[in-house]
């Protein structure tokens, strides 16, 4: 059986686990990590913190199994669950995260996506300007740009993550895009980054 779930679509699951909640334990066992990394880019949390989080996520969307949209992916389904978690965690700290936990790794994706920076990316000390303007960047475009160029969401995804129109979230997105770029420029003292 264990194959059988292994090779079942997210869909699949969520309806066998309204009959068997064992099952629910492959969907966790897919998203965890994802959504582990997902939550640290976003937030300030420590580890601890962020497996809390994810208890909780998890937990939410176990008892809401009866009321998901089958029309949506469960992908970006949990993703809202783990945002929304994330964000009522943050106010419960009453604190606005300050910075957000990007890798060089991270970073590096961050610079080979499409944003198209000119910048040699080999460069630890580049690395770490373009994680320290990340860092600065405001919330709203923060998220945004994690979710569309690290965990590589769609338009339509990211849309129903932060529920905000696709006009919002392009815009968003854009002017994400040109926060990193001017800035870059600024500390890198170059002209020619598109």
């Amino acid at each position: 059986m264990k194959n059988i779930q292994t090779d079942a679509t997210d869909n699949e699951l969520v309806e066998r686990s309204k009959e068997n909640p064992d099952v629910f334990g492959e969907l966790v066992s897919r998203y965890q990590n994802r959504l582990f990394y997902y939550v640290k880019r976003i937030s300030y949390f420590s580890s601890e913190d962020i497996e809390d989080i994810l208890q909780e996520t998890f937990m939410k969307a176990y008892r809401s199994l009866n009321i998901f949209d089958g029309d949506l992916k469960f992908s970006t389904w949990i993703y809202q669950i783990a945002r929304n978690t994330t964000i009522d965690a943050i106010r419960k700290k009453q604190v606005r995260p300050q910075t957000v936990c990007f890798d060089t790794e991270d970073t590096v994706k961050l610079l080979k996506s499409d944003i198209n920076i000119q910048i040699h990316t080999e460069a630890k000390d580049h690395l770490k300007i373009i994680q320290d303007i990340i860092n600065a960047m405001p919330y709203k475009y923060k998220e945004v740009m994690v979710l569309r160029f690290l965990e590589e969401k769609n338009y339509e995804e990211i849309m129903d993550i932060i529920q905000k129109p696709k006009g919002t979230v392009a815009a968003l997105i854009n002017r994400g895009r040109k926060m990193l770029l001017d800035e870059a420029r600024n500390k890198f003292n170059i002209n020619e980054l598109n």
